[in-house]
C-alpha cells in the first residue's frame, strides 16, 4: 500500500450555508446532516461565513483507486495511528480515503506508517 502526502494545510469548518464555499477548489470535502453543514478545505480557502473552524490539519491519501470490495484499509491505518496516540479525521470519496492528522502529529504519523511497510510518497 502507498500513501501520498498532500502538501497543503487544511481546516475543518462548520457553516450555516454553503453559499461562499468554492466547490471548484483543488480540495473541498462537504458533509451535510440533519444537524450540521460542514466541510474540509485548504486553510487559505476558508470562506468568511464559517460558524466554527479548526485549523492546523495535514493530509495524506491512499494512493490509487480503491475497490469497494477491499476491507480494512482505513481500519489498519487508524489502528496503527491510534496505538501511537495520533488522532485522525478521515474522509472517504468514491475513489479513495483521505486521512487528516493535526500538523504537530503529521511527521510522526508518516514515520509510524512507514515503519509498518506502508510506502510514503511525497510529491515535491
Amino acid at each position: 500500500m502507498k500513501i501520498e502526502v498532500i502538501e497543503d494545510n487544511f481546516s475543518i469548518c462548520k457553516v450555516k450555508d454553503y453559499s461562499q464555499v468554492n466547490l471548484d477548489e483543488k480540495f473541498c470535502f462537504i458533509g451535510k446532516t440533519d444537524e450540521e453543514k460542514s466541510f474540509v478545505c485548504i486553510t487559505k480557502n476558508v470562506p468568511d461565513n464559517v460558524i466554527e473552524r479548526e485549523d492546523g490539519w495535514k493530509a495524506f491519501r491512499i494512493q490509487g483507486v480503491l475497490d469497494f470490495s477491499l476491507i480494512g484499509i482505513l481500519s489498519k491505518i487508524s489502528t496503527l495511528l491510534g496505538e501511537n496516540g495520533i488522532g485522525i479525521f478521515a474522509v472517504s470519496t468514491f475513489n479513495t480515503d483521505y486521512i487528516f492528522t493535526k500538523i504537530e502529529n503529521f511527521q510522526k504519523a508518516l514515520e509510524v506508517l512507514s515503519s509498518e511497510g506502508i510506502e510514503v510518497v511525497q510529491n515535491v
